[in-house]
């Protein structure tokens, strides 16, 4: 069972928030993150490019732009080498149109998941050169490929890598020895000589530095920069990184530039996906336009997600537009019978008995892997890796929780693998099928996981009754936006709801609607959207087998199911109806 706990830092709520215009809730949950001082609430409502950080206080930066103006001013071929998902997809596009538009020599090439795997490899140098390339630019990966770069400067090829992963290393009786690869530049936040402010910037944000450290360096027109600004915010929240410091600075300023898009591509994508008449906000970015950049990397190539970013007419964009969104209906039905199938092997092998789970699932589509494992995570909050079999051998992607550092983890059994990399939170490996059984076994017997890190924990911002909640507070919970990482949305509870009815929602009816009463007798609208089986049974458990079809029937009154609620809050429009209901998130 989860495990509810109440915040309760302190600060002079009322000051701050007549001195702020806003709610004191809204005080309460910026104090929850961290925030203490009237300066740092101010900055994080109206935080602005300025505040963001020099470009140039990354390592190599210098040497990084005179490189590469000077390939552009000798008219040098030059091609950017990124990756398959969103991160980089736009990481790609920002480095391309920005060397592009000074005048540069390029083109790009993107990883095929399935022929080449993640990042830059000896296959794609080998291309470069046949192809008279005289200066390679990653973004998005590079930082773990030593042997690739010694080809490429065997081959007299110049290379400056953009990323943004965990530097590889290797540690001999607790000393710790950092593998670099040799190139001529490495900008990266994560090189443990970094003295970059914040860490927690995406590849494409790295590259949207780069960029503008070369505009600045060339006191070129910035006019193109805010059309790449868009691209970073993208590949930021699809990447997940923290939206706190420049991170949400940015993607408040990419949001805004979003909905008068400069990129044709872009537009046509909000179009197709319905988008195109709202307001732009994280959701959207991340969960419904970001996913169909990514399954060109899944289920085709990512190639097309760039040619749609590169449409120069509206109608050729949204024929690719249409496509990507095609595309990725594929993806979610895969993704769907994927994990219908692992939760049926979960169960007929106790795998969630073990704290850390390794699910094989030979017939997944292997570009699937990692969603798969973010959804098994999330069901029984285990780390959890998912492994798929391929003509290669087996490949496999995780998803953490966040006591378990599963890059750390992997690389003490690093022997198993044929490659792995990734992150804290994420990682993707490859290994020999007859490894399969050992990696299970050791990643578990090292496993330190107490039962308290395996219980998903609430921290509640505000206990809040549901009267308290009006449309200017909601208005006021948006100042807050976007959310995400480091800054999650607003955590609010109450007592004693007393649920009266339930109406089925959804194709499959795997979402639910309920009509409640609070406890002074005002009637409420919770809505469920995932996990409606386990709180049925919840509802059974505590008041009997009758109760849910009481419930159902719309007769809970008569059975007195009470429940104490975590929710959030929101805005439902019908048409031209305007009422506020409560999304249901945890329950006891």
């Amino acid at each position: 069972m989860a495990k509810w706990v109440m915040s309760a830092k302190k600060a002079d709520f009322n000051g701050l928030a007549e001195k702020l215009n806003v709610d004191p809730v809204i005080v309460r949950i910026m104090r929850n993150r961290e925030l203490l001082t009237y300066e740092d609430m101010y900055k994080f409502l109206n935080g602005s490019e300025s505040d963001m950080h020099s470009p140039y206080l990354l390592n190599d930066m210098e040497e990084a732009v005179k490189i590469l103006l000077n390939a552009v001013s000798e008219n040098k071929k030059i091609r950017v080498i990124g990756d398959y998902d969103v991160d980089g997809v736009t990481s790609t596009y920002i480095l391309t149109k920005g060397i592009r538009e000074l005048g540069g020599n390029v083109d790009y090439s993107i990883p095929n998941r399935i022929t080449d795997g993640y990042g830059i490899n000896e296959s794609l140098i080998e291309n470069a050169y046949a192809d008279g390339v005289e200066l390679i630019v990653t973004c998005d990966n590079g930082i773990a490929a030593k042997k690739a770069f010694e080809l490429a400067k065997s081959k007299g090829i110049t290379s400056i890598i953009t990323d943004h992963h965990e530097v590889p290393y290797e540690e001999v009786d607790g000393e710790i020895t950092y593998v670099y690869p040799e190139v001529a530049a490495i900008i990266n936040p994560k090189r443990h000589d970094s003295t970059y402010p914040f860490k927690g910037i995406c590849g494409a944000m790295v590259a949207y530095k780069f960029i503008c450290a070369a505009y600045e360096k060339r006191e070129a027109s910035k006019e193109i920069l805010k059309g790449l600004r868009e691209m970073a915010g993208f590949g930021t929240i699809c990447d997940v990184m923290e939206l706190v410091d420049e991170n949400r600075i940015l993607l408040k300023l990419a949001l805004k530039d979003m909905e008068n898009s400069h990129n044709i591509g872009i537009r046509a994508l909000r179009k197709v996906c319905d988008l195109d008449k709202r307001p732009m906000t994280g959701y959207q970015l991340g969960f419904v336009m970001g996913p169909c950049i990514n399954a060109t990397g899944r289920l085709d190539s990512a190639s097309l997600s760039l040619e749609l970013l590169f449409s120069d007419t509206m109608e050729d964009a949204i024929i690719r537009a249409t496509e990507l969104k095609r595309l990725n209906d594929l993806r979610k039905e895969m993704t769907e019978e994927g994990v219908r199938n692992a939760f049926e092997i979960i169960s007929e092998n106790g795998l969630d008995k073990n704290k850390v789970m390794v699910v094989y699932l030979p017939e997944l589509h292997e570009s699937l892997a990692g969603i798969v494992a973010g959804r098994i995570r999330e069901r029984f909050y285990r780390p959890t890796i998912v492994i798929t079999k391929t003509e290669e051998g087996l490949k496999g992607s995780g998803r953490s929780i966040e006591a378990y550092n599963m890059h750390e983890e992997l690389n003490r059994v690093s022997e198993l693998f044929t490659k792995f990399g990734g992150h804290k939170m994420a990682a993707g490996l490859s290994l020999e099928e007859e490894n399969l059984n050992e990696l299970t076994v050791r990643l578990n017997e090292n496993c330190k996981l107490t039962e308290a890190d395996l219980s998903e924990k609430f921290v509640i911002d505000v206990p809040m009754p549901l009267n308290y909640v009006s449309e200017k507070l909601i208005n006021n919970l948006e100042i807050l936006e976007p959310f995400g990482p480091g800054n999650q949305k607003p955590v609010f509870a109450t007592k004693n709801v007393h649920f009266i009815s339930f109406t089925s929602m959804g194709k499959s009816g795997d979402m639910g609607k309920f009509k409640v009463i609070t406890e002074d007798g005002q009637n409420k609208e919770l809505i469920l959207f995932r996990g409606l089986d386990e709180f049925a049974k919840a509802v059974c458990n505590k008041y009997g087998g009758g109760a849910w079809d009481k419930l159902v029937n719309g007769n809970g009154r008569d059975a007195e199911i009470v429940m104490d609620v975590i929710y959030y809050p929101g805005i439902n429009e019908f048409r031209g109806n305007r009422s506020i209901q409560f999304v249901m998130q945890n329950y006891k």
